[in-house]
């Protein structure tokens, strides 16, 4: 059986050419880039190019992207760096419930040590912020918001020019260049707009591998002038906000991966829709299923479907027999058995929650691979069913 990969909002496959852009410097080019010496110059001159081609797509100036090792150092930079510049005496930071756990784990540790009072903010039933409840949260002492661009799990693309320009409104009427607004863009990246000029963001963050780019790569945009202390010290590399010395090689793809992506987003994201709403419509001809997430403002790679009265980690195991790869969430809670807080977040049940899967789908999936997964599902579904010891009303789904 052909292996059908729908897992890429996990871990996207590299590009075969992000792997030749990386080569030289994973081979012949291996001198550090604060070197005086010319393979050293040669080197620093890679990381500039690439810098420069990532402010580019982000419509800032060059020195604004900071290179991290991935989406999670991004949001913890952000978050953590711009609290411990800010936050004497436990200042205000608003965020929302649907959050990557790389953004809610760090804000639940600063609140835990007092180092800032949390705002989480509630979502609706399609796993969306509204707008004006952020800047309804807003307090005099609020230095922080950071509410994702697009759900990992469902989906859900929010209205994050929206929410920028709300807040821009909120700092003109009282003055104030704060609170700043960051956005995790690890999801986005590949689908959506990323002028952070029409975005209105202060900060953003962006990983290599969810772009057919290299693990182990990511920037954060910081807009200059955005006050930020750094998560560890020694060496004066990116503006002395991300000490070390550069991985060049994977610098050198997530630059060519964000390139490439840009390029192809508006044929490729019309492909994949097709394909999304293919699979979605096959999928809830299953009795008993509901799509999570924006029916329309959503990825156009993502599918997460719930099924009552099954297991999602049951259903990962029979798909994988198959050869058919999903999830049941985020890659980074996939040890944990308890359902995912995103979709619990949007008022489905506990019971229904447990029944979710994510199908992400990527570059080389197929017409084919997607009929196949709506030929399997409805038999997979059916044994689960019939070795489950529930039978829950629909209304579980309300």
């Amino acid at each position: 059986m052909k292996e059908i990969y729908l897992d890429h909002a996990a871990s996207a496959p590299m590009d075969p050419r992000v792997l030749e852009a990386m080569l030289p410097y994973l081979t012949t080019s291996e001198a550090n880039p604060s070197s005086l010496h010319s393979p050293g110059l040669r080197t620093k001159e890679a990381v500039t190019s690439a810098r420069k081609s990532i402010a580019d797509i982000l419509n800032c100036r060059d020195e604004e992207a900071i290179f991290t090792s991935g989406g999670t150092e991004s949001d913890n930079l952000a978050i953590i760096g711009i609290t411990r510049a800010l936050a004497a005496g436990g200042k205000h930071v608003i965020t929302s419930a649907i959050e990557h756990p790389a953004v809610l784990e760090p804000l639940a540790h600063l609140q835990k040590t007092g180092a800032i009072k949390l705002t989480i903010l509630p979502v609706d039933r399609f796993g969306m912020v509204d707008p004006k409840t952020v800047t309804a949260a807003i307090r005099p002492d609020t230095i922080l918001i950071s509410i994702m661009y697009a759900n990992n799990e469902i989906g859900t693309i929010q209205p994050i020019a929206d929410i920028g320009r709300e807040i821009l409104k909120w700092r003109k009427n009282n003055s104030t260049q704060l609170p700043y607004f960051h956005t995790d863009a690890c999801q986005a990246a590949g689908a959506c707009l990323m002028d952070v000029e029409k975005l209105h963001v202060d900060a953003m963050s962006v990983n290599g591998s969810k772009i057919y780019g290299p693990k182990g790569a990511g920037f954060l945009y910081l807009q200059r002038g955005v006050q930020i202390e750094p998560l560890f010290h020694g060496g004066g590399q990116e503006r002395n906000i991300r000490p070390g010395t550069e991985n060049v090689p994977g610098i050198v793809g997530l630059a060519t991966a964000l390139s490439i992506a840009r390029e192809e987003m508006e044929k490729e994201n019309a492909r994949l829709t097709i394909l999304r709403d293919r699979l979605v419509e096959g999928l809830l001809a299953i009795p008993k299923t509901r799509l999570n997430g924006h029916p329309t403002e959503r990825l156009p790679n993502n599918v997460n479907v719930s099924f009552l009265d099954i297991e999602g980690e049951a259903a990962v195991l029979y798909l994988d027999a198959e050869k058919i790869f999903v999830s049941t969430g985020s890659a980074c809670a996939s040890a944990s058995l308890d359902p995912s807080h995103v979709i619990l977040a949007t008022g489905m049940s506990y019971e229904a929650a447990h029944g979710s899967l994510r199908f992400t789908l990527g570059r080389q999936t197929s017409e084919e691979d997607i009929d196949r997964v709506i030929a399997v599902m409805p038999g997979v579904v059916q044994k689960l069913r019939a070795m489950s010891p529930v039978n829950l009303d629909m209304k579980y789904f309300e």
